[in-house]
């Protein structure tokens, strides 16, 4: 029970850090802060660029928190 647990924050853990790569840097086919930023003001979250950073920032904090669940 607990290898699994550990596999799942793992695999959970490498995917937040993807999706926040993508957002910070444009890696992985991302569009990086200006794109994710001019994305977020689409939708209305203003000023977007901060928002961004915010969104890949707390996905690559969310990342160590997976990584160190206890369950």
């Amino acid at each position: 029970m607990h290898v699994g647990l550990l596999i799942l924050r793992v695999v959970v853990g490498l995917l937040l850090v993807g999706h926040g790569t993508q957002k910070l840097f444009g890696w992985f086919g991302g569009h990086g802060l200006e794109g994710t930023g001019q994305f977020f003001n689409n939708l209305g979250y203003r000023p977007g660029q901060p928002m961004a950073f915010l969104a890949g920032l707390g996905e690559a904090v969310l990342r160590e928190g997976a990584l160190r669940a206890r369950c």
